[in-house]
């Protein structure tokens, strides 16, 4: 049997993070302004939040839509007020507009994480060349893991990317975890379990009436079950 999966769960305040928790929750992605696809929440907020759950928090770095770093001194600041919450695991990720990465941004923000881990999120789905992206970050300290679903278009089109880079774990580049999100759905489940990855990302599946409401602990404790059985 493959080891437990991981199971991430995005939380908007500490209701959401009680309630992913009591489902079987191992991880939170901690965002605010789900319409602008996450950015980096109140510092008051993880603090709440902190207190709330003892299950590991990673706060998302990003202050704008779009995957541009903007004004990358404000987002290091962002993160140093993090750290000094009590925040140990982030999320980042910053493209140029040509779909390069922004290499100089993310070094800069991963600078003031001083050695925290971190997941590169989403904006390799929008990169040009996911394989160069994976090898110009390949040496940046504390980068545990890529979240993707393959395709800027979720997992139903991106299933083919996921199963390839699942078969090169290992190799430079792709030593980090794959953290599946975006689109995903239970019947993703065996197949992305079946080429081994092992940990999943969910927001709005963690919420079937929307977002508007809070996560259900019985929807996160039906993925659990999923994830389980493997």
């Amino acid at each position: 049997m493959s080891k437990r999966a991981v199971l991430e769960v995005i939380a908007l305040d500490a209701e959401d993070a009680i309630a992913a928790q009591a489902g079987g929750a191992d991880r939170l992605e901690l965002v605010t302004d789900m319409a602008a696809d996450g950015l980096t929440p109140a510092v008051a907020t993880v603090a709440e939040i902190r207190g709330a759950v003892d299950i590991s928090l990673r706060v998302m770095l990003r202050l704008s839509g779009g995957f541009g770093a903007g004004d990358v001194s404000r987002v290091v600041r962002a993160a140093g007020e993090m750290r000094d919450t009590g925040a140990e695991e982030f999320v980042l990720g910053f493209l140029h507009t040509d779909g390069e990465v922004d290499l100089r941004a993310v070094e800069r923000v991963v600078g003031a994480l001083d050695g925290c881990r971190w997941t590169f999120h989403r904006a390799i789905d929008h990169a040009a060349d996911r394989d160069a992206l994976r090898k110009q970050l390949a040496d940046l300290p504390g980068l545990d893991t890529y979240l993707t679903a393959g395709s800027a278009a979720g997992v139903d089109e991106g299933l083919p990317v996921l199963l390839a880079e699942a078969s090169r774990a290992g190799d430079p580049g792709y030593e980090p975890q794959l953290l599946v999100g975006g689109g995903l759905r239970l019947d993703h489940v065996p197949r992305l379990r079946a080429a081994g990855i092992d940990a999943f990302h969910i927001g709005g599946a963690a919420r079937p009436e929307g977002w508007g409401v809070p996560v259900s602990a019985e929807a996160v404790a039906e993925w659990r079950r999923a994830l389980d059985l493997g």
